[in-house]
């Protein structure tokens, strides 16, 4: 599809409607997509509980791409392409490891956890080995959630840190630790993913288990009686009384976007669990449960949701145009021991069978979007926050578009 058409495509979009068919299923739309949002955006990749001691990596991977964020012997956390510079083989093959030194199996070229070039036998007496190094990729810590990005010059993530340090200090993500991480296939354009998660129209029919203690799937109750309850008990109990407005896809710089918000659970759950009680032992310096959850997120694809004694983030990654992937990483204490402290189906559970229905009601979408007779449908006022990730999504593609367009005819 050429920039013409899409910007034609985007100038006939309804307002408040789900996008056309094109923007799920176009080859050239989805490549826009990873060059203009994926390859710009501050992306989650991991804790730092992760890679705890000098020599541990893990691997980042999106849509054929591959980054190695490993911690090096100084302790600094660094991330590099995992594409080797003497003729591109992956280096690292596994999805984590400890290693002193990165070796390319397939030559032997060796490089140090800061990616310079330490070893490449039989090349001639010219090589210069210390002009070698693995791409860089920029890499951020936002207590202990480490953040890359692939842009040349990305936005600045000292607005995020700043911008969300009252609502995280008291959990102390920095001590937590992962209690569980797990990868959810998705037969779907990513995009649906991600509008999915961004509305609660579909959480009342599609889950109950999530709709018995969460405020969210009943008309979208944010505020009210119920919220100035879990407020006004938020500084007693070590959390902080402010609520944010989201900020989503605001800021000044591409994907330097961060948003939190508190909401009330209901029924008197004081967590997501199966039954609303505690599943682990209370974060960082909160003292007691104050009855509600914050909403969390950090880019265009990396969401959090915040209960007092467990975290659990969200982040969705294309795959193909129609494969993508959820990955969910739960955080509890880092001192918490599992089968002592906390149990690890019952800490997963309730996010584990949402994510479940989820995948089907994603999968089931993408399936309506391919047919030949579909038409983009009117937003229920439930699907606010989706329309203003639609909107975004039109005004980047749109501008981005236009400046194609107008080096073209230039």
């Amino acid at each position: 599809m050429q920039e013409k058409e899409i910007v034609q495509l985007i100038d006939a979009q309804p307002e408040r409607h789900s996008l056309a068919r094109e923007f799920y299923t176009d080859p050239d739309i989805y490549e826009r997509d990873i060059e203009r949002i994926y390859l710009r955006a501050w992306l989650y990749a991991g804790h730092e509980s992760e890679i705890p001691e000098p020599g541990n990596w893990f691997l980042f991977e999106l849509a054929g791409e591959s980054v190695i964020v490993a911690r090096g012997l100084d302790g600094e956390i660094r991330a590099m392409l995992n594409v080797c510079r003497h003729r591109g083989s992956r280096i690292c093959l596994e999805r984590s490891g400890c290693a002193k030194r990165l070796i390319c199996r397939y030559h032997g070229w060796t490089y140090d956890l800061e990616g310079n070039l330490v070893g490449a036998s039989r090349m001639n007496p010219d090589f210069d080995k210390s002009a070698v190094r693995l791409g860089r990729v920029h890499v951020e810590s936002l207590d202990g959630l480490i953040f890359v990005n692939l842009a040349d010059q990305p936005a600045d993530f000292g607005a995020v840190r700043e911008g969300l340090a009252d609502c995280l200090r008291p959990y102390g993500l920095a001590g937590a630790k992962v209690a569980h991480r797990q990868t959810y296939p998705i037969a779907a354009n990513w995009k649906l993913a991600v509008e999915n998660y961004s509305e609660c129209y579909h959480c009342a029919p599609a889950h109950p288990e999530y709709s018995r203690g969460h405020s969210l799937a009943h008309h979208g109750q944010r505020s009210g009686k119920l919220l100035d309850a879990v407020m006004a008990r938020a500084e007693a109990c070590g959390l902080s009384d402010r609520t944010v407005t989201r900020m989503f896809l605001k800021a000044p710089g591409f994907g330097a976007d961060f948003g939190y918000e508190r909401y009330p659970l209901i029924r008197q759950h004081l967590t997501g669990s199966d039954d609303g009680r505690p599943v682990a032992p209370l974060l960082g310096s909160i003292r007691d449960y104050d009855g509600g959850a914050t909403d969390l997120q950090v880019g265009p694809v990396t969401f959090g949701l915040m209960y007092c004694d467990h975290v659990v983030l969200y982040r969705f990654t294309p795959v193909t145009i129609d494969q993508s992937e959820c990955d969910i990483t739960w955080l509890v204490r880092g001192d918490a021991v599992e089968g002592q402290d906390y149990d690890r189906d019952r800490l997963t559970w309730l996010w584990d069978v949402t994510t479940h229905a989820d995948k089907r009601i994603i999968e089931h979408n993408q399936q309506g979007v391919n047919s030949r007779y579909y038409e983009p449908g009117p937003l229920s006022a439930m699907e606010n926050f989706a329309w203003s990730f639609l909107s975004w999504y039109l005004r980047l593609m749109q501008a981005d578009s236009k400046k194609d367009t107008a080096r073209e005819e230039s």
